[in-house]
């Protein structure tokens, strides 16, 4: 664990927050957990809302730096983002997607926290534009909004059924989606 308080906080907040949810979590807790002071807590952070969002911010950056190495990893095509989620699903701390937990969690499109979590979408989405733009796609950006939906969709049924077979059942569905041309 790190030594220095402000990343003891961010990394003890990450991890229950993803693990329990964000409003199951509280202050006490993370100071708890992570060995901070109450004091030094306030030192960094002006509330448990802002370690919510740099949590997030944090978690956005390295998420969609392990989904592009991976995707390179796997062969670099729009496709193999299905294969990057089935490795996901496969680990035994999946719990879903932190940013769809977030949304959940935040109902109020005005949060910071939904905010993030939403323009970690938009990240995705941008993400995925781009390697269909790659692939010489007639619509790069409407079918990425299909496909993040297919994944998100993945995501969340693999949470529910414990499994990462939804990975595949995703992937054949966006092939077909992609073998169609134009969406919308």
């Amino acid at each position: 664990m790190p030594t220095h308080a402000r990343e003891r906080l961010l990394a003890t907040a990450e991890e229950l927050f993803y693990a329990e949810g964000i409003r199951a979590v509280g202050l006490d807790r993370i100071l708890s957990v992570s060995g901070v002071g109450r004091a030094s807590f306030y030192r960094h952070f002006p509330s448990k809302d802002d370690l919510v969002v740099e949590v997030l911010r944090g978690r956005d950056l390295r998420w969609r730096a392990w989904l592009d190495e991976r995707v390179t990893a796997l062969g670099g095509r729009p496709l193999n983002v299905f294969d990057a989620l089935a490795e996901r699903f496969a680990r035994a701390d999946f719990r879903g997607c932190a940013f769809i937990n977030t949304i959940v969690e935040t109902a109020d499109p005005d949060s910071p926290a939904h905010r993030v979590a939403a323009e970690h979408k938009a990240a995705v989405t941008g993400y995925v534009a781009g390697l269909l733009a790659e692939e010489g796609h007639p619509d790069p950006a409407g079918t990425a909004r299909a496909v993040v939906l297919l994944m998100d969709g993945a995501i969340v049924t693999a949470l529910r059924e414990g499994s990462a077979a939804p990975a595949a059942l995703a992937r054949t569905a966006a092939s077909a989606l992609l073998d169609a041309g134009r969406v919308g």
